[in-house]
């Protein structure tokens, strides 16, 4: 069990103000690590890092903007002497349509948060892995970015470029002993996915196709992040994990 142990261990999570993000956070902190909980809310982040306690810091951050992007990792190497766990969780899907209804500026948007990103945050906090030996990266990509639903074809493809990235990241990065893997969420409860569930009718089809017959809990995705960012998964890079009650399956 010790594998899973995180004591010492620095990780940043961003999008963690609520839902997923906020439930990998409690997990990582119960596992022992230090975590950074970021969000573009100042007031939000306070508020999860001081339910957390004293091994949380909350650092406001807008992922799209490059400056704080830097200043997140500084903060974090700063308060904590370096960056040993990265969950590139943020995402936005402000679109929910055809394609050939989708704008410019929306396809901009939903590639630049769910995808552009994630890239440079990674790229920001790989020297900081490899000075301490190596870590693990861990994208949160989606269901959708291997099997797209109607209306949310942007999005869908920014997450099946999420899941390349991580496979990319995890050829690149092996030798420094820097693990990546992303991790496929199906549908959970969490205001993100508030369009889907809170529409009966949508629910209804979408817990008909899936084996366990019902949405997930933002907790059922936490252990699995607590599994990739341990030495539990020690032999485990380019992997694309399916939490989603067996939706993938048809």
């Amino acid at each position: 069990m010790n594998a899973f142990d995180l004591t010492d261990k620095v990780a940043i999570i961003t999008g963690a103000s609520r839902g997923i993000g906020a439930a990998m956070a409690a997990a990582l902190v119960h596992h022992g690590a230090k975590v950074v909980v970021s969000s573009r809310s100042d007031e939000a982040v306070q508020a999860v890092a001081q339910h957390l306690g004293e091994r949380a810091l909350g650092v406001a951050c807008h992922v799209g903007k490059a400056p704080d992007l830097i200043n997140l990792v500084e903060q974090t190497v700063t308060h904590y002497g370096g960056v040993d766990i990265l969950i590139n969780n943020a995402a936005t899907n402000p679109v929910f349509g055809p394609l050939s209804e989708t704008t410019a500026a929306a396809f901009d948007k939903v590639m630049e948060i769910n995808v552009k990103a994630c890239m440079l945050l990674s790229n920001l906090c790989y020297p900081k892995m490899k000075e301490r030996g190596g870590g693990s990266i861990i994208n949160i990509a989606s269901v959708e970015g291997v099997k797209p639903s109607p209306g949310l074809g942007v999005y869908s493809v920014s997450k099946a470029a999420l899941i390349m990235l991580t496979k990319s990241q995890a050829k690149e990065w092996g030798a420094d002993n820097i693990r990546c893997n992303a991790i496929c969420p199906g549908l959970i409860k969490t205001k993100f996915s508030a369009a889907l569930w809170q529409n009966e009718k949508i629910l209804s089809q979408f817990e008909k196709s899936i084996p366990l017959g019902r949405m997930g809990a933002s907790d059922e995705i936490a252990g699995l992040a607590v599994y990739l960012a341990s030495s539990a998964s020690s032999y485990t890079t380019g992997a694309v994990y399916g939490a989603d009650g067996g939706y993938l399956l048809g």
